[in-house]
Parts: C-alpha cells; structure tokens; sequence
C-alpha cells in the first residue's frame, strides 16, 4: 500500500504526464525509453543531463517568451501552429520531439527529424507587415534554437543541484547542433560563446508585436489550465520570467512601474528567483517517481548507451 506521501508523488507525475505526454503516453514513453537500439547520446552525456532535468519546464516557458521577440517566427507560430486552439498538443509534439531526439533509438530519432522537416517546407505565408516568412528558413530556424538552447542552458544552471561545468556545458551546445544541422541550419553555435553572441547577433530583429504580447497573456496570465493547477505553473513562470535577459523583458512589458523600477533586479532575485525553484524541485520530485517508464528497470539497462558519433 502506498503511503501517502508516495501517493501525492505519483499523482503528480501522473498529471505532468497527462499534460506533456497527453493520451498517448505510453506508447510514446515506450518508444522513447524502453525500445531496442542504439542511442546517440550516453545517459551521463551533458544534453542528457539538461534535457533530462526539470529545469526544462521554466526553460521551456523562457524559450517561447523569448522566441515570440522574432516578429516572423512569431508570425509562424501564430498562424499555423495551433498554441492557441490546442496548446497541449502543440506541447506533446514539442516533448515527444525534444525527447525521441535525445534520449530515443537514433534511428526512430532520424525519422522523426525527417518528418519535422517535410513539415517545414509546408509552412510559410507573410506577418501583418507583408514581410514574407518559411518553416524552413535558416535564419528563422536558426533563432528558435538559440533562443531554445540558450533558455534550457540558463534554467539547467540555475535549478540543478549539479550544474555543468564551463566545458560540459560547452559540450552541452556542440551536442545540440546535431539536431540543429538536420533541421537545415547551418554552422550551429558549438560552444557557450558562439551561442551567445549568436544570440545576441538576433537582437537589433526583436520587437514587441500584438503577437508577442498574446503570448504573454496567454502564457502567464490565461494558462489553459484548472485554477487548482495554476499556482505550480506560475510558480515555474516566475522562474522563467527572472531568467530572462533584460531587454526581453522590457519588450514583453514584463517589468514593474516605473517608480519600482530601481527594485526590480532585487525583487526578481528576491521573489521569482525562489519560486522557480521550488516550482522546478517539486516537478523533480514527481519526475522521480518509480513508477514512470523513464525510471522502470528496463528502461535503465537500456540507458547503457552505444553513442554514436
């Protein structure tokens, strides 16, 4: 019988499940952890570490809040992906993408980045301005993965109790850019430097459009999510919101009135700062369960890796 401390545990992970996995979760779980095949990356691998990690869920809301700064990607997003009318489904594909690619047998991972780039060349039309946009754009594509890699990077080094160390996490970036190369990106940032000055080279394209500002209220003030959940959530946001560069949050309105101004770098650390991390911790805790697939005996013989170079 389980106590009910356990029983808290594996409710909880069973509604993380629910959310980012969605009805199908076994058989993805299945697909992702328990079968057969070599795996390109080993489980102690820094991409396994960060992506594995909780930290991905504040992570995950900085990259959108700081992905809808590009107008054109934006536009992308707000046209034909659905993050509005069927916000957790967008998510499931999102998860099950990040996590077939990481921790998957390579060969249902190259398959699956081989799909995502047919999509790709399906998706393309012009934002309010007229300016034109594509799926399949370099540079479009190139800004969602620094702005993705750079927040799961930030969020890892602020949550885990073992951050990565400077080459680790150099490794973390040069991992990432397999993925990015397969999505047609060329020369991807291999090391923490390179990312970030790829980011920033993004900087003078970010702008505060309708779009953007939809994002925010639908992400941090209009979750699609009962009230009783909405306090976790917004626990992670908070997180999410203080690891955000300054210049975004100032773009996103994300910052307090101008006589408050002066506090704001302490209140962030004071307040949002703390709340992200237990937000992040309580997710770990579920993510520890026993009874996930991730954590099932076979599933850890399996994560004896033959990483593939």
């Amino acid at each position: 019988m389980r106590s009910p401390i356990a029983t808290a545990r594996r409710r909880l992970a069973l509604a993380l499940r629910d959310r980012v996995a969605g009805p199908d979760a076994d058989r993805r779980a299945h697909s992702i952890w328990l079968a057969p095949g070599e795996r390109r990356f080993a489980p102690d691998d820094p991409i396994c570490r960060v992506q594995g990690h909780a930290g991905m869920y504040a992570g995950g809301i900085r990259a959108l809040l700081l992905q809808s700064l590009h107008p054109l990607a934006m536009a992308g997003v707000g046209e034909h992906s659905g993050y509005r009318d069927d916000p957790w489904g967008r998510l499931q594909r999102t998860s099950e993408f990040l996590a077939m690619t990481t921790f998957g047998p390579a060969e249902a991972a190259e398959r699956m980045l081989d799909k995502i780039n047919r999509i790709h060349e399906t998706v393309s039309g012009a934002d309010r301005q007229g300016r034109p946009y594509s799926a399949s754009d370099p540079h479009l594509l190139r800004w969602v993965h620094v702005a993705e890699i750079d927040s799961f990077l930030v969020a890892h080094q602020r949550y885990a109790r073992r951050p990565l160390t400077p080459p680790e996490a150099d490794r973390y970036v040069d991992q990432a850019s397999y993925v990015a190369t397969r999505l047609g990106i060329p020369d991807p940032p291999r090391t923490v430097d390179e990312l970030g000055t790829a980011l920033a080279a993004y900087r003078p394209e970010l702008e505060t459009t309708p779009g953007a500002l939809d994002v925010v209220r639908f992400l941090l003030l209009e979750p699609p999510l009962p009230w009783a959940a909405r306090p976790g959530f917004w626990m992670l946001a908070a997180g999410a919101v203080e690891l955000l560069p300054g210049y975004a949050r100032d773009l996103l309105g994300l910052h307090l009135p101008a006589p408050l101004r002066g506090l704001e770098g302490m209140t962030l650390r004071a307040v949002a700062g703390p709340l992200g991390t237990v937000g992040t911790r309580a997710v770990g805790w579920a993510l520890g369960d026993p009874s996930e697939p991730r954590n099932a005996p076979g599933s850890s013989q399996l994560s004896v890796r033959t990483p593939l170079t």
